[in-house]
């Protein structure tokens, strides 16, 4: 039984293995093997030089998308008194406060991003078990723990996303939509790319960035060569 489907295995033989791709002829590429019937998302994923067990080479942080991901963002917002009102004005789809606790700890979990007030923060560490493994914890880091709500909304629905490396010391972030124009993809992938190289641990030494892919949600990886990073920083 293969691994893949048909439409896979086609699309990936516009892809040389070999060769890495410059960030213009790889935005040209993604979309050219994407093998879905949907508008898939655009993804990068970025390898670093860093050791993720150790806390002090973790890599996390946000940065806003100029041209946002293409996808509408579901808010979930934990809050009390005036910050409720606040929430529900700028556009959250779902506010509360115990009541909201109460819900998501009987499976409620129909949001992609969760801002809570550090007031209300001890109550919502009680959902860290449900909440932390799905990456919809509330973190000071991240910039969703906070009482400028309405602001943080705001950004979030505009197209600022959270990004961290995984276990394996690998970033993943969707930077917009196979429809999007080669231009917003450089300019959503350039993003994302200086906001990794900033969030760089000052105890890592050595290559930070090994390796940078670019691929659709159902299509093949495609290697970026890493002097797109001088580019980048140069522009």
């Amino acid at each position: 039984m293969p691994a893949h489907g048909k439409k896979f295995l086609e699309k990936s033989k516009l892809v040389d293995k070999q060769k890495l791709y410059d960030l213009n002829e790889a935005i040209e590429l993604v979309k050219q093997t994407a093998c879905a019937r949907f508008d898939e998302s655009v993804e990068i994923a970025v390898r670093l030089g860093v050791n993720p067990k150790h806390a002090d080479q973790q890599v996390r942080s946000t940065v806003a998308l100029t041209h946002g991901t293409g996808k509408s963002v579901r808010i979930a917002v934990f809050a009390k008194g005036e910050k409720v009102k606040e929430a529900q004005e700028n556009g959250a789809d779902v506010v509360g406060g115990e009541d909201l606790i109460e819900e998501v700890k009987k499976g409620f979990l129909d949001f992609d991003v969760a801002i809570a007030t550090p007031d209300i923060m001890s109550a919502v560490g009680q959902l860290g078990k449900l909440l932390g493994p799905r990456g919809l914890m509330p973190n000071p880091k991240a910039g969703t723990v906070t009482f400028d709500v309405g602001k943080t909304i705001k950004e979030i629905k505009k197209g600022k996303i959270e990004f961290r490396c995984d276990s394996f010391g690998i970033v993943h972030a969707a930077i917009g939509k196979v429809s999007f124009s080669n231009d917003k993809l450089y300019d959503n992938l350039k993003d994302v790319i200086l906001a990794i190289l900033k969030a760089k641990p000052a105890t890592v030494k050595g290559q930070y960035i090994k390796s940078i892919a670019l691929s659709t949600t159902m299509g093949p990886g495609i290697r970026i060569d890493l002097k797109v990073i001088k580019t980048l920083t140069e522009e």
